[in-house]
């Protein structure tokens, strides 16, 4: 995309539906929580299905403090530019779901993490160690854009 040399650029909010639409367009986004005085980001990749996105994760300090303090913020960013780019945050909380507490649901999930990757949970999974998978709900969404135009 090509900027004339004198231009303005306009905020905006995005509606409900824009702000789902660029979330459904993307698969990977940052994952924020916290414990105590300590708040971390992370890169994740997701699912979204209705109100929910649906992600994996490994053993780690990430499944210790979600599973004490499941308050999370999840952002994804589409950036064309510096003053072009539309953005998504989502406040909400997250639950593990595994095969022994809810068989359906999880078999549901893996569907839809297969979906964007064929390997997942498989032999043939790149990642073999993101064996935990969870689902945030989205309690909140907002969504915000950055646009240019000739002054």
């Amino acid at each position: 995309m090509t900027v004339p040399k004198r231009f303005s650029v306009a905020f905006s909010r995005l509606d409900d539906r824009q702000a789902r639409e660029l979330l459904a367009s993307q698969h990977v986004g940052r994952l924020a929580f916290t414990l105590h005085d300590r708040v971390d980001i992370e890169p994740i990749s997701y699912v979204l299905l209705g109100d929910w996105l649906y992600g994996r994760t490994s053993e780690g300090t990430k499944l210790s403090v979600l599973r004490h303090s499941p308050w999370v913020a999840f952002e994804v960013d589409e950036i064309r530019s510096p003053y072009d780019w539309r953005s998504v945050v989502v406040h909400g909380t997250a639950y593990f779901i595994s095969s022994d507490d809810d068989e359906a649901l999880y078999r549901e999930a893996v569907g839809l993490l297969r979906a964007a990757d064929a390997r997942v949970l498989t032999e043939d999974d790149p990642a073999k160690e993101r064996s935990h998978v969870f689902r945030i709900y989205l309690n909140s969404l907002t969504g915000r854009a950055a646009t240019t135009g000739p002054r």
